[in-house]
C-alpha cells in the first residue's frame, strides 16, 4: 500500500495536517491498516522534500498545514488512473509458511491448514457481521469507502479458504502417491514428512 498516494489523494480536499490525514485515512479505510502519526509527518516530509506537497502555514491551533502543489497533483491523477502492478508478489506470510512446513521434517502440515482454515473462517464471519450492520446504499463517501474495504476483506477470506482446501487437496494426494510409490520401494525421508 502507498501511504505516500493515500496522503496526496487525501489532501486533494484541501490542506491538512499529519493527524488529520491519519484520521481521514483511517475513516475512509475503516482503521483496517491503523497509520503511527509520525509515519504519517515522515511521509509528509518526503513530500514536501519530493515538491509534492509545500507547507501553507499553520491553522489557530497551531498545527502545521501541507497543500498539494501542482506536481502532487499530477502524481495523484496518475495514480489513480495507473493499475495496481502485479510483477513483484507481496510476500504472503501463509504461502511462505505453508511452503515451508512441506519440506520441513517433523511439520504437521494438516494441523498448521486447519488451524489456519478455523481463524480465517472467524475472520470471515467478523467481517460477514459488519457488513450485516453496515449503513446499506449510504451517500456518505466514507461509509462507501469502509464498505468497499470491508468487501475487499471479505473476498480474501473467501479466496484464502478455498486456497487452504486447495492446499489440503493436494497435500492429501501426494500423501496418497507416496504411499503406492512406498508399497513399490521405500521413500525419501521428505516424502516420509509430507505423509504427516
Amino acid at each position: 500500500m502507498s501511504i505516500k498516494h493515500a496522503l496526496l489523494a487525501l489532501m486533494e480536499q484541501g490542506a491538512m495536517y499529519g493527524y488529520q490525514l491519519r484520521s481521514e485515512f483511517e475513516e475512509r479505510t475503516g482503521s483496517t491498516w491503523p497509520l503511527n502519526v509520525g509515519q504519517v509527518y515522515s511521509t509528509l516530509n518526503r513530500l514536501e522534500r519530493d515538491g509534492l506537497v509545500v507547507t501553507a502555514g499553520a491553522d489557530d491551533e497551531g498545527h502545521v498545514m501541507y497543500e498539494l502543489t501542482d506536481t502532487g497533483r499530477g502524481e495523484v491523477a496518475e495514480w489513480f488512473t495507473t493499475p495496481a502492478a502485479r510483477t513483484q508478489p507481496p510476500r504472503d506470510e501463509l504461502a511462505i509458511k505453508l511452503a515451508l512446513a512441506v519440506t520441513v521434517p517433523g511439520v504437521d502440515v494438516g494441523t498448521v491448514i486447519q488451524q489456519q482454515r478455523s481463524a480465517t473462517i472467524t475472520a470471515l464471519q467478523d467481517f460477514t457481521r459488519l457488513k450485516r450492520n453496515e449503513n446499506r446504499g449510504s451517500a456518505v463517501p466514507a461509509e462507501l469507502a469502509w464498505s468497499l474495504v470491508l468487501d475487499s476483506l471479505v473476498f480474501a477470506a473467501e479466496a484464502e479458504i478455498r486456497w487452504l482446501d486447495h492446499c489440503e487437496a493436494r497435500v492429501r494426494r501426494v500423501s496418497v502417491e507416496v504411499r503406492h510409490v512406498t508399497s513399490a520401494g521405500a521413500t525419501t525421508s521428505a516424502e516420509s514428512e509430507v505423509l504427516r
